[in-house]
C-alpha cells in the first residue's frame, strides 16, 4: 500500500517534521515546531492534527502556546534571524482576527528577508454555512477573504482548497523558505473544512527530504569588474549588511579588511561582523551612524556593500555618500540588492563573494594616508562614545538612556545578545554599542516593529539556550506587546527584560521636536483641563508591578549604580528577570551625524514649524540619486 489516510491537517504536520535543511556539511530540523493558538477555524484542524502526532508519536513537531499572534511571529522571526534563517517555526492561527493579527509579523519577516511559515485558518471551501461567524463578505468575489491581505506582505502565497493541493503548495512553501534570496513569510491559507477533510496520501509525500541552502559562486567576470574598480579606489568603504552574518562570512570579512584596510561600517543587520574594536571597525552608518562612518562615507569614491539592502537609514535618505564621483559595488545574493545605485554588481553568496575579491586583489591595499584618516576618526568616534557614557551625561535626577547603554556595555559579555527595535534605542544602540559578536546585536530596524522585543527575546532564547538573552524595551514597546512573559515562564526560559520607563515616547518626541511639532502626543500624560492637551501630570502606571503579575520576578533601579547591581542580579537568575529603570525622557541622545528624510510642512501658522521646514529644505537640497 502506497498511501495512507489522513486528514490536511494530519498530512501537513507529518510533512513539515520530515523537513530538514543543509549548508556546508551541516543538517537541521527546517521546521522545528509549531507556534499557534487555537480557536474557531484550526482547534479541529491544525490542532487536533498535533495533538494526535504527539500522542501517537506519529510525527516530531512540538507545540508551543503563545499569547499573541503577532507576538509568535516575532517570535518565529527572531528565532530564524538567530539560525541565519536555516531554520523556521510554523505558526497556525484561528479564522479571522487569530489570523489576521498575523500580518504585522508577517510584514516584519518579509522586510527583514527572514523565513517564517504562516498558517492561518480560513473560511469553508465549500460555502455551505455561508457565512460564517469571522467571515468578510465582499461585493467584489465570493473568493476574497481577510486573508488575502497576506499577499502583499508574504514571499509567497496559497490557498489550500482541496488535499490534493497541499501537495505543490508544501513544496514550494519549503523552496521560498529556504531560498536565501526569495525568503520571507510565506503563507498557506487553510480553509477550515479542508482542515479536517480526509484524503489518500502518497507516502513518499512524507519521506525525509532535505533542502540544500547553496552558495551562489561569483561570476568571474563580475569579480574582475569589481575588482578593477577598487584598484582604482583611493578612499573605499564597505557597507557590512545582515547578508555577511546569515552567510556566515564575518571570518572572511575581518581577514579582507584587514588584507586590504579597507575600513567597515555596519548596517543594523550587520553590526558584529567585525568586532566594534577592530582596527577596521568604524561603526554604524547613516540616519544614527557614527562620526566615523558617515565622514569616510562622505569622502568615499567607491563603496563595497556587502549583504545589504541600503535602506534609507543606512544611505541618511540618500544624503550620507556625499562624493560627487561615488561609485557602488554590491555583492549580494538578491539581484534586487545588488543592483541598487547603479552598482557593479556580483551577485553571489557573501562568503564566497568575499573570498573572490581578496584573492582578485591579493597584491592591493589602501594607502597609508587613508589608514591614518580612518584611525583618526576612530578615535574621535570613541571619545565621543565615552562622552556618552560619562557620568555626568544626564540633565536631571534620571539616569540618561546612553548611561544605561554603558552600563550594558560593560555588564554583558561577548555572546550576550541584546534585543531591540523601535524607539530611540535603536539610534543610540548604532552608535554606542559595542558588539564583538556577529549575533551579539539583534536590533530589527527594518520594519521598526514596536513590540517586537519581548516576543523576540522569547525567539532567540529558544534558538540558542546558551546565550544570555537580554531584551532591552522602552515602555511605549511594553504596552503595545508584552505577553510573552507569560510564555517564556511556561516554558521554564531565562531571559532579561530591561524595561526602561521614561513616560513616553522619546524617539518620536524628539523628532517631532525637531520637525517643529513640539512633542504633541508623544508624552503619557493625563489631559489638561486648561489646554485640553495630554499635557497633565503624569499617569500613575506601575509596569514594574504588571510584569511581576505575567509571573516574571522583577527588580528596581534608580540609579545607574543601581541598574549595574540589578543587571549582575537578573544574570545570575534562573528565572526571566525584569529590570525596570527610568531614564529621562529629554535624553540627551548621542550627537547626530546624519539625517533622515521626514517631510516638515511646506506652510504653518507655527513659529517651529516654519524653522524646521528651512532646516528641512537645506538638507532636501543635498539628496541625489546615485548615477
Amino acid at each position: 500500500m502506497n498511501t495512507v489516510r489522513l486528514t490536511t491537517a494530519q498530512a501537513l504536520v507529518r510533512f513539515l517534521a520530515a523537513q530538514y535543511s543543509e549548508r556546508d556539511g551541516n543538517e537541521q530540523r527546517l521546521i522545528p515546531g509549531v507556534w499557534g493558538i487555537f480557536g474557531h477555524g484550526n482547534v479541529a484542524g491544525v490542532g487536533q492534527a498535533l495533538l494526535q502526532a504527539a500522542v501517537a508519536e506519529e510525527a516530531d513537531l512540538p507545540y508551543y502556546l503563545a499569547r499573541n499572534e503577532q507576538g509568535m511571529v516575532h517570535a518565529a522571526t527572531a528565532f530564524a534571524k538567530m539560525r541565519n534563517r536555516l531554520s523556521a517555526f510554523a505558526c497556525t492561527a484561528s479564522t479571522g482576527p487569530g489570523s489576521t493579527n498575523m500580518i504585522t509579523g508577517a510584514a516584519l519577516a518579509t522586510t527583514n528577508r527572514l523565513p517564517a511559515l504562516l498558517l492561518p485558518s480560513d473560511m469553508f471551501a465549500t460555502r455551505t454555512p455561508d457565512p460564517v461567524l469571522q467571515q468578510l463578505e465582499d461585493t467584489r468575489g465570493g473568493d476574497v477573504t481577510v486573508n488575502d491581505a497576506f499577499r502583499p506582505v508574504s514571499k509567497f502565497f496559497d490557498r489550500v482548497t482541496r488535499p490534493e493541493q497541499l501537495i505543490p503548495a508544501a513544496l514550494a512553501a519549503m523552496r521560498v523558505l529556504t531560498d536565501p534570496a526569495e525568503t520571507g513569510a510565506v503563507t498557506l491559507a487553510l480553509p477550515q473544512d479542508v482542515q479536517a477533510e480526509a484524503f489518500d496520501w502518497p507516502l513518499s509525500f512524507f519521506r525525509r527530504r532535505v533542502w540544500h541552502v547553496g552558495r551562489p559562486v561569483p561570476e568571474p567576470a563580475a569579480i574582475e569588474r569589481a575588482a578593477q574598480l577598487l584598484r582604482e579606489a583611493k578612499k573605499p568603504l564597505i557597507v557590512a549588511g545582515g547578508g555577511v552574518v546569515y552567510a556566515e562570512a564575518h571570518t572572511q570579512l575581518r581577514a579582507f579588511a584587514e588584507a586590504t584596510g579597507i575600513p567597515v561600517a555596519d548596517t543594523h543587520a550587520g553590526k558584529g561582523a567585525v568586532a566594534w574594536d577592530h582596527p577596521c571597525a568604524v561603526g554604524g552608518i547613516g540616519s544614527t551612524g557614527t562620526h566615523a562612518a558617515n565622514e569616510l562615507a562622505r569622502e568615499a569614491d567607491v563603496v563595497l556593500g556587502i549583504g545589504t539592502r541600503y535602506s534609507d537609514f543606512t544611505t541618511a535618505s540618500h544624503t550620507v555618500f556625499g562624493n560627487p564621483d561615488v561609485t557602488f559595488v554590491n555583492l549580494n545574493v538578491a539581484r534586487l540588492d545588488a543592483v541598487k545605485h547603479a552598482a557593479e554588481p556580483v551577485v553571489a553568496d557573501a562568503k564566497l563573494g568575499i573570498e573572490a575579491l581578496a584573492g582578485a586583489l591579493t597584491d592591493w591595499q589602501v594607502s597609508d594616508d587613508y589608514r591614518a584618516r580612518t584611525r583618526e576618526l576612530i578615535a574621535r568616534t570613541r571619545q565621543i562614545e565615552d562622552e556618552c557614557f560619562a557620568p555626568g551625561r544626564n540633565t536631571g535626577n534620571l539616569p540618561a538612556q546612553t548611561q544605561i547603554l554603558g552600563t550594558l556595555n560593560d555588564t554583558l559579555g561577548d555572546r550576550d545578545v541584546v534585543i531591540n527595535a523601535a524607539g530611540s534605542m535603536p539610534g543610540d544602540l548604532q552608535q554606542l554599542w559595542r558588539a564583538r559578536d556577529p549575533k551579539a546585536y539583534h536590533v530589527e530596524y527594518a520594519y521598526s516593529c514596536m513590540g517586537y522585543e519581548v516576543a523576540a527575546g522569547l525567539g532567540a532564547k529558544m534558538a540558542d539556550p546558551t546565550r544570555e538573552v537580554v531584551v532591552l524595551v522602552g515602555d511605549g514597546s511594553y504596552l503595545m506587546m508584552a505577553q510573552e512573559i507569560v510564555t517564556m515562564v511556561s516554558e521554564g526560559l531565562k531571559v532579561i527584560i530591561v524595561l526602561v520607563q521614561n513616560h513616553g515616547f522619546a524617539s518620536i518626541g524628539s523628532l517631532s521636536e525637531a520637525l517643529g511639532s513640539q512633542r504633541f502626543g508623544t508624552r503619557y500624560r493625563f489631559r489638561d483641563s486648561d489646554s485640553g492637551l495630554l499635557d497633565g501630570d503624569v499617569l500613575p502606571v506601575d509596569l514594574a508591578a504588571n510584569a511581576a503579575s505575567l509571573g516574571a520576578d522583577v527588580l528596581h533601579a534608580a540609579s545607574v549604580e543601581d541598574f549595574r547591581t540589578a543587571m549582575e542580579k537578573a544574570k545570575a537568575a534562573e528565572r526571566t528577570t525584569v529590570v525596570h529603570v527610568e531614564t529621562d525622557l529629554y535624553g540627551p541622545n548621542p550627537p547626530a551625524h546624519g539625517w533622515w528624510d521626514v517631510p516638515v510642512s511646506q506652510t504653518s501658522a507655527l513659529e517651529s514649524t516654519r524653522s524646521a521646514y528651512e532646516t528641512y529644505a537645506a538638507h532636501k537640497a543635498t539628496q541625489r540619486h546615485y548615477l
